[in-house]
């Protein structure tokens, strides 16, 4: 895998533009016969803030596990800048919350696999300590994973990311499945992280919720759709293409709000209703 050149070229302003963290060259992944991702071209800087939108089955996992190194393209070249470090947070839907574990011994799992001692030192300890604290978990290093409010447990997971002092922050669904509440709390912590220096990319169904208050968007569909600004992006033609169906876009307070039609038993014409988490949850 190719490591990225320090030297870039200049923007048409005459300044140097940040060294890329990663980028994704005409990308394609499979599992088994069927294509997850097509020709996915995707460049990450430092200080980027990028959500991905998507119907389920249109490889929005399927690209953090690729940027993350875990999925290997069968085409195309993906591109590092040298010693980047990444934190990836999962699916909180793919955790098994009875496993027999402590919230401390949970992060301490993003420990550097092959090193001698499979115990963790004091020093680790202290530094998972130190990560739960920063999220607002001080004093719960020993409960059960399971005890923990639904918020608390993302924020396990985003600590266990942040113990490898990431420049780049990958977050698969970091909202999905909790109160409003909570998916307050969680984007409260995400955009306090970016604040403080990481590149955040995070994957959402939540058009109007998330994505509109992202400073970038990119629309997918197995391959890129789009990317930009919100309101560059989030139009009734891109998020048609995106999701299969026809989406209405409207202007609230100069921001995008996406709403969808769903016909009357009559056929005669239909209800406008806003596009919430999970409306197109099937299958590309």
């Amino acid at each position: 895998m190719s490591r990225i050149s320090r030297r870039e070229p200049l923007s048409p302003i005459g300044e140097i533009e940040p060294t890329p963290l990663i980028a994704l060259d005409k990308v394609t992944c499979r599992y088994g016969h069927e294509p997850v991702l097509v020709n996915v071209d995707l460049t990450l800087r430092a200080g980027d803030f990028v959500g991905i939108v998507g119907p389920s089955g249109s490889g929005k996992s399927t690209l953090l596990k690729t940027i993350a190194g875990a999925v290997s393209p069968i085409a195309g070249s993906v591109r590092r800048g040298a010693d980047l470090s990444i934190g990836y947070v999962p699916q909180v839907e793919t955790v098994n919350w009875y496993f027999p574990i402590t919230v401390r011994e949970a992060v301490l799992m993003a420990r550097v696999s092959g090193r001698r001692a499979p115990w963790s030192s004091s020093r680790e300890r202290a530094e998972a300590d130190e990560a739960l604290a920063r999220l607002g978990l001080e004093g719960l290093g020993d409960r059960h994973i399971r005890e923990l409010s639904g918020g608390q447990q993302q924020r396990v997971f985003v600590a266990r990311a942040m113990l490898r002092r990431p420049a780049l922050l990958l977050l698969d669904e970091p909202t999905s499945g909790v109160d409003v509440r909570t998916r307050h709390d969680v984007m409260h912590l995400i955009h306090e992280l970016h604040h403080q220096g990481l590149a955040i990319v995070l994957t959402t169904h939540d058009l109007n919720g998330i994505a509109a208050h992202l400073p970038s968007i990119v629309c997918l569909n197995r391959e890129v759709i789009a990317r930009g600004a919100p309101r560059a992006v989030l139009t009734s033609e891109v998020l048609e293409r995106t999701y299969g169906a026809p989406l209405e876009v409207l202007s609230h307070g100069g921001m995008p709000v996406v709403v969808e039609q769903y016909p009357d038993l009559q056929g005669a014409g239909g209800n406008v209703v806003p596009l919430r988490e999970g409306h197109h949850d099937h299958p590309a």
